[in-house]
């Protein structure tokens, strides 16, 4: 699978610990490094700002998807190279997907999760087999992975939909499974063999 453009999901906020910004212009120069294209939520506020000024520091190419009402508030990246104002928050989310060819979610409050989420479950359902990372800095997706291990254990969760995304400790974690990516096959096609052949 050939990757051009990468969704990172990040926050927008200022005041949280200098190791999150370090991951954001880490992964910026790292997407470069790759020759892959920035596709992200166009402000200009948090690890948002800092990931598109350390792609655009290392020569790349921003791609900015932000609705009217944060533009009216005037955090928009206005140095994207392509910047896309939605009507909506639901429309910037669906270009946030549909211009993706993989998608890394950096540490975030619920906006964040509630887009990876969304992302996560479109790979249950079938309805797309790009690769999604949660990058955990700092172990930041530690609780959550503990989460969704207890809704496996008590069955809310089939074990085989842990295999929709990866959690990477690092920046150069994250890139090595992009750069090795294989479109999985379907879930459940491996537990469909097994029942066959235990026929």
């Amino acid at each position: 699978m050939a990757i051009t453009n990468v969704t990172v999901y990040c926050s927008s906020s200022s005041a949280i610990p200098p190791v999150y910004f370090d991951a954001a212009w880490e992964l910026g120069r790292a997407l470069v490094a790759n020759r892959w294209t920035l596709v992200y939520g166009g402000n200009a506020v948090g690890l948002m700002g800092a990931v598109a000024d350390s792609v655009r520091a290392a020569g790349g190419r921003v791609i900015g998807i932000t609705p009217q009402v944060l533009v009216d508030k005037g955090i928009t990246d206005q140095h994207c190279d392509e910047l896309i104002v939605t009507p909506t928050m639901r429309e910037r989310k669906a270009l946030l997907e549909s211009r993706a060819d993989a998608f890394i979610a950096l540490p975030g409050g619920l906006g964040t999760l509630e887009e990876i989420f969304e992302i996560i479950v479109g790979r249950v359902l079938a309805t797309h087999a790009k690769p999604v990372i949660l990058l955990n800095i700092a172990g930041y997706y530690n609780p959550l992975l503990a989460m969704i291990d207890h809704g496996i254990e008590h069955r809310f969760i089939r074990p085989d939909q842990r295999r929709t995304f990866d959690l990477c400790d690092t920046v150069a974690e994250a890139m090595k499974r992009l750069q090795e990516y294989h479109t999985p096959p379907p879930l459940g096609v491996d537990i469909a063999i097994r029942t066959i052949a235990e026929a």
